[in-house]
């Protein structure tokens, strides 16, 4: 049986449509949905229970699923890098890892969880997943260090030998419209070029960038969904690894994408950026993927042209979800 926390969220829910077609039903998710319209990327999905979070531990404690469960695919996390309750964070972002965590090593259960490029700051020390350099980076948020600070627990207890983290990096596609400010720009300017005529970007603040060249490594979620199925699979390669495409593309290349993918000409207006931005933005975000390909996995194989593509005229222009 699979767990997968987080279940009804955008990458947890990729992850069941994908376990869905390789035929496996045998999933519990688990998440808190309360009035939240992430329950919409639910339907179609063949579960064979949803457990809200809180409970799901309780389960565990008590032993229910003791002897039954193969793996856990932890995706759940509170993930607004505008996040402030940092005592949230603590408690839903690494406690609750760790907890997981500790079950897992416990039962031997295969245990994959979610890290953050966040973990990485401004950048300036560059964008290793080499777990020796995991204490030297800066998160310029809450929520990168509440996920830096479990990347260092798993280091610290020497288990990154049988357990498996991925830092994903910027992550967009189907099943994200739930994730209201936190959605990916593509999400955010195909509804502004529908309602506007045009995309707006954020203006540079940073001499070396001019505006809307700023550069981000942009990951398509099938591509994510792919790589967390490798792992499931693959349960002696463990580690924490860079989830990217190792191709920084500037903002002005994904807006020209989804111009491209609507048949419409380019028009991009450059706007001011809010000023409780400024001092956390990361104006270059690459993924160093040499591990991931020594490991054996699969490198991701969807183009920024492709994936927005796929995204703009097979869900957003047809209202479907994953």
């Amino acid at each position: 049986m699979y767990v997968v926390t987080g279940g009804a969220g955008f990458i947890g829910s990729a992850f069941i449509h994908k376990l869905n077609q390789e035929g496996i039903e045998d999933i519990i998710v688990v998440d808190e949905l309360g009035t939240s319209p992430k329950w919409l990327n639910l339907l179609g999905k063949g579960y064979i229970d949803y457990v809200h979070k809180d409970h799901f531990l309780e389960h565990l404690e008590l032993g229910r699923y003791r002897g039954q469960i193969s793996c856990i695919v932890h995706m759940g996390a509170c993930s607004a890098t505008t996040e402030e309750d940092a005592d949230y964070l603590m408690e839903n972002n690494f406690h609750y890892s760790r907890t997981l965590c500790e079950y897992c090593l416990d039962n031997g259960v295969r245990f994959i969880y979610a890290s953050s490029a966040a973990t990485y700051g401004d950048g300036s020390l560059g964008f290793s997943d080499d777990p020796e350099k995991s204490m030297l980076f800066r998160p310029l948020n809450r929520y990168g260090y509440s996920k830096q600070l479990f990347d260092l627990w798993c280091i610290r207890k020497k288990v990154t030998d049988s357990v498996v983290g991925l830092r994903f990096f910027n992550v967009y596609g189907p099943n994200e419209a739930h994730k209201e400010n936190m959605r990916s720009v593509v999400h955010k300017a195909y509804h502004e070029l529908k309602e506007t005529g045009e995309i707006s970007l954020f203006r540079s603040y940073h001499t070396d960038y001019q505006d809307g060249e700023q550069k981000r490594d942009f990951i398509y979620v099938k591509d994510c969904a792919d790589t967390l199925w490798w792992f499931t699979n693959n349960t002696r390669t463990n580690g924490i690894y860079n989830l990217g495409t190792g191709n920084a593309r500037s903002w002005n290349d994904l807006a020209n994408a989804i111009f491209h993918s609507l048949g419409i000409p380019p028009q991009i207006r450059y706007k001011e950026m809010p000023e409780n931005l400024i001092e956390q933005y990361q104006y270059f975000t690459q993924a160093e993927m040499q591990n991931l390909e020594a490991a054996g996995c699969p490198l991701p194989q969807t183009s920024l042209e492709k994936g927005v593509e796929d995204y703009v005229q097979n869900y957003l222009e047809t209202g479907k979800l994953l």
